[in-house]
């Protein structure tokens, strides 16, 4: 048992919770189910990997970038608060678990081995489940392990290690399926059939939003309009600079950067020095806010850079293992692979439509003396709000990506001051703060604290019906989606 627990945990370290290397071998055993030469099956091994790097390298700019700002206004304006960032709350879990529950933090890669099987079972008889994708972002995973193991936690304090983690794992393992297939229509139909779904932090999210945007642009059309799009609008005069991604997107942000850091005023960023991503004393203020703000449009174009060497050599290769090991399965990657598709500006207006929500609220609350402040954090305020966008984009038009990030960001601001307040995890200074997790997850927590384990069953029940009435909806194209894009694109007049 010793030498099993030791090979998991060498695997999960440097395979499971590291999805470049997970990626790069989900490509590899692919290709040799599909009988390629190993010479070919080496180099798709490399090419995704490389390609998850480069995204990897995108997204941790972004946040890099964006952090020392969101600490100044923490730091300027004295607030004790939590902040909401999927890395500050699993740092939140780490430190607090052992002081609240006596329970240890080891616990929650057990919890993530127990879900991922689980996973993994429920695809492999989707005939039966109408399961469809598998969740391979593993950070995520270890993210998602570590909250959701604080909440069953909180709901029953006193029960065992064992019954604690079969129970969440099977919970876990459920959202992980469920979730991700939630995704896949959406995903298909925004990539043009692409071959993967969303395995990240807000696939109810997604999946609200275009069932809204849909809804919208049915009600457009039956009055004889058409929802426009970002894509359609076209510009006058100077402002048609704007209809270029890179412009449009380093113009915002010196505008929105530009505001924030002069708040915080040159002397902050002297004090946090150049190792901390500020300047030294005889740097121009001006060009260091420019240079900040014109960084977010490099480290997007290397995202979807990132994005588009990968994506290809995943969907080919994952045809090997759903021919095989599970028929008719999709991957579930990082939301961030949404925002090479669709229109590049969406991303932005996203973005910048969810801080101001978040922003509002986060005012309302100091206005309000919550017991609880939020901290806007980077990974929420883009992540989740710049992919709503996308897809809001795709079926509802501008109107609905400006609309329905701004109500994601009241939601992720007011959603976890007071679920993180409720659960004990605010005075431990961070919370994961995505959208499922301060709405789906919420709502399961108060479910299994009052109704104990029916409470758990109704849960699984629940969640176990999700598909069962997505293919009930459409029977015929439910599949049709994964396995013959085209046919289905036809039958179901995609725009």
């Amino acid at each position: 048992m010793e030498i099993l627990m030791k090979v998991w945990s060498y695997f999960a370290t440097n395979i499971l919770t590291q999805p470049a290397y997970f990626i790069g071998v989900l490509v590899f055993i692919g290709y040799l189910l599909l009988k390629k030469p190993i010479h070919e099956c080496i180099a798709g091994f490399l090419k995704a990997t490389i390609g998850y790097f480069i995204l990897m390298v995108g997204s941790k700019g972004l946040v890099d970038n964006f952090r020392p700002i969101l600490t100044g206004l923490k730091d300027k304006f004295n607030l004790d608060a939590t902040v909401i960032d999927p890395y500050f709350g699993q740092n939140a879990v780490t430190e607090g678990i052992e002081k609240t529950f006596g329970r240890t933090f080891g616990d929650t890669m057990i919890l993530l081995l127990i879900a991922f099987v689980f996973n993994i079972l429920l695809v492999r008889f989707t005939k039966q489940t109408k399961l469809r994708s598998v969740f391979t972002t593993g950070n995520v995973q270890v993210q998602h392990a570590a909250t959701a193991f604080w909440l069953i936690l909180f709901a029953f304090p006193t029960l065992g290690r064992l019954p604690i983690l079969l129970i969440m794992g099977a919970i876990l393992g459920l959202y992980w399926a469920v979730g991700t297939n939630l995704t896949v229509k959406p995903t298909q139909e925004l990539t043009e059939g692409a071959g993967f779904a969303v395995a990240h932090q807000q696939m109810f999210g997604i999946a609200l939003v275009s069932w809204i945007s849909e809804k919208y642009s049915k009600r457009e059309k039956k009055n004889h309009k058409e929802a426009k799009k970002v894509e359609d609008i076209e510009l006058p005069g100077f402002l048609e600079m704007f209809n270029e991604n890179m412009v449009a997107t380093g113009v915002l942000m010196f505008a929105f950067f530009g505001s924030i850091m002069m708040v915080l005023g040159r002397q902050y960023f002297i004090d946090l020095g150049p190792a901390n991503g500020g300047i030294t004393d005889t740097q121009s203020f001006l060009f260091y806010i420019l240079t900040r703000s014109l960084q977010f449009a490099v480290y997007l174009a290397i995202l979807q850079l990132g994005v588009r060497t990968f994506v290809a050599e995943l969907t080919e290769s994952f045809t090997g293992i759903s021919n095989t090991i599970l028929p008719g399965a999709v991957p579930g990657i990082d939301v961030a692979a949404t925002f090479a598709f669709g229109a590049p500006n969406a991303v932005t207006l996203g973005f910048m439509f969810g801080a101001l929500g978040q922003f509002l609220t986060i005012g309302l609350l100091i206005l309000l003396k919550s017991p609880t402040i939020i901290i806007a954090g980077f990974i929420p305020l883009f992540f989740d709000n710049a992919a709503f966008a996308v897809y809001a984009n795709r079926k509802g038009g501008i109107k609905m990506a400006c609309l329905l990030p701004f109500l994601s960001g009241i939601l992720q601001v007011a959603g976890s001051a007071l679920i993180a307040s409720w659960v004990g995890l605010a005075k431990y200074g961070g919370y994961i703060g995505m959208f499922d997790w301060v709405t789906v997850w919420p709502l399961f927590t108060v479910i299994m604290k009052f109704l104990g384990f029916v409470g758990v069953g109704i849960i699984i029940v629940g969640l176990i019906l999700i598909p069962q009435l997505e293919y009930r909806k459409d029977p015929e194209g439910y599949f049709q989606i994964t396995e013959d894009y085209d046919a289905y694109a036809e039958t179901h007049d995609v725009d």
